[in-house]
């Protein structure tokens, strides 16, 4: 398996191994933990101001959401500049619209410097109404770009198939191969000194006065600072109260009639859809995007697959679909990212997450923060994106209705359970989470009978793990961790496996 899922995604083909010779007993100046984009570009950062580096990877390099992401490269966001004006003032919007742009060149950068081969391509994005309410997010967003100096302009034509009432031209955006990117990123990284350690999970810290301790599945390793770039962080942190897990579904596919929209494209529906191309092997395939739902929170996620389909054909003229995939991202509250020092650490421990649908901006932007940080003891965008920040207004009633969320999903699942007396009631190919016998499982029978039987109960905060038909895992609803039908970890923030149940008795089958 390459990436946190079934279902393989367009950019897996080039993925490959990574880990390097590397004596464990050095004292490292910074551990990175994690393999995706804001590892590596951390690393690498970081390495070229001459720390001693590794990356540490609980699978491959790649296996997360950068392996699964569409790699839209745009400086203007999810949340929109208005939204960040309101809650944060004008100043902070400012600086919120510059971190785009930033990242963007950060990445430009990497790529000459390295001439890393990835298919990175400027080109304009549409953003466009396709309803009157639509058109009035899309007039607050536009209102929102001038007054923080970012360019749009409304236009007559989109070089979509899809009818709408108004839209607007976003330039100087892109795209590019997300994997082959990283890859040349690592490669800059290891020439440079740089160590990679994948297989390694990290369990646990410990942040002494000197450096941190890591335990993880490979023993322990010893660092001055340690680098969290796993989506969310593990253990229990307040970042598992403010930031909400969702999934994100995307098909390609090929078009009978060859008429590939060249720039980007997004709507304004909820959930949106977005559209990109990229050439695989020599043939254009159109990538499009949408059906998000908070994780665990889809009773058959086999069917967002099939409405983004039938969506897509809906206006476009679909020939094949090569590909299908899904893949995870988080929602902070307040709508901006966390990057920096951990919650709850002293100076040591740093950590990236809430990106909502803008992984590879802010992933690449952690690299330049974070870098800083430990380098010189400040950021330009340090108190922007500090994780530990306290905003009255700016997210507190999601913040709220998010906890309650959580507790309620906590508590239905443990009341609310199958009960059966023999494992025969569950159907070939068929999941459930089951009570049997005063005990709560998770089981899956393929459609050869064979079964395969965990606890169900997620070991991160206790939460009962939910089905994903689609990606055939089990999902944790309320912080996002998610393991394979063998209990393998495929996400944290959890750092241990589902209990696999062992012996069957044949007389219960």
């Amino acid at each position: 398996m390459y990436r946190d899922g079934a279902r393989k995604s367009i950019w897996q083909e080039e993925i490959r191994k990574f880990s390097t010779e590397t004596d464990l007993s050095l004292l490292f100046d910074v551990a990175i933990v994690g393999g995706g984009i804001t590892g590596v570009s951390t690393a690498l950062k970081l390495q070229e101001s001459g720390k001693k580096c590794i990356i540490l990877e609980a699978a491959n390099i790649g296996f997360g959401t950068t392996g699964g992401t569409t790699a839209h490269l745009n400086d203007f966001f999810d949340t929109t500049f208005n939204q960040a004006i309101r809650d944060f003032g004008q100043a902070n919007a400012q600086l919120y619209a510059q971190s785009g742009t930033d990242a963007i060149s950060i990445i430009e950068d990497n790529i000459q410097k390295y001439q890393i081969s990835c298919d990175f391509t400027r080109k304009s994005a549409y953003l466009f109404a396709l309803d009157e309410k639509q058109e009035e997010q899309l007039k607050d967003i536009v209102e929102g770009a001038a007054k923080v100096g970012h360019e749009m302009s409304y236009v007559n034509e989109i070089p979509f198939p899809i009818p709408f009432r108004e839209a607007v031209l976003i330039p100087g955006q892109g795209h590019f191969h997300p994997i082959k990117y990283i890859k040349g990123l690592c490669e800059a990284f290891i020439k440079l000194g740089g160590s990679i350690l994948e297989n390694c999970l990290v369990e646990e810290h410990d942040e002494q006065k000197d450096n941190v301790i890591l335990k993880t599945s490979q023993g322990e390793i010893q660092a001055k600072h340690v680098v969290y770039a796993t989506h969310i962080p593990p253990g229990v942190n307040l970042l598992h109260f403010t930031n909400a897990p969702y999934r994100s579904y995307v098909t390609a596919f090929t078009l009978k009639n060859h008429k590939y929209p060249r720039e980007l494209g997004y709507d304004l529906c909820e959930p949106y859809h977005y559209y990109r191309i990229q050439n695989i092997d020599g043939e254009n395939l159109l990538i499009a995007g949408g059906e998000d739902h908070k994780t665990g929170h889809a009773d058959d996620t086999g069917a967002c697959f099939s409405r983004l389909e039938n969506y897509v054909r809906k206006y476009f003229d679909v020939e094949t679909v090569f590909y299908s995939w899904s893949s995870q991202y988080y929602e902070p509250v307040d709508g901006l990212p966390y990057i920096g020092k951990l919650p709850g650490t002293k100076e040591r421990i740093f950590v990236a997450t809430g990106f909502r649908g803008n992984g590879m901006i802010f992933g690449t932007l952690s690299s330049q923060i974070i870098h800083d940080l430990i380098i010189t003891g400040k950021s330009k965008y340090g108190d922007l994106f500090n994780p530990s920040r306290i905003k009255p207004i700016a997210g507190f009633s999601d913040f709220v209705k998010e906890a309650a969320t959580v507790a309620f999903d906590f508590v239905k699942d443990k009341i609310f359970k199958d009960k059966i007396e023999s494992f025969s009631e569950v159907g070939e190919g068929e999941a459930k989470v089951i009570q049997y016998k005063s005990e709560s499982y998770a089981l899956y029978k393929e459609n050869d009978g064979t079964l395969h039987l965990l606890r169900s109960t997620c070991p991160h905060a206790g939460c009962e793990v939910r089905w994903n038909s689609a990606e055939l895992s089990w999902d944790c609803p309320c912080h996002g961790s998610r393991f394979n039908v063998n209990g393998k970890i495929l996400t944290g923030p959890t750092t241990k496996n589902l209990p696999k149940v062992f012996p069957y008795q044949k007389r219960d089958l």
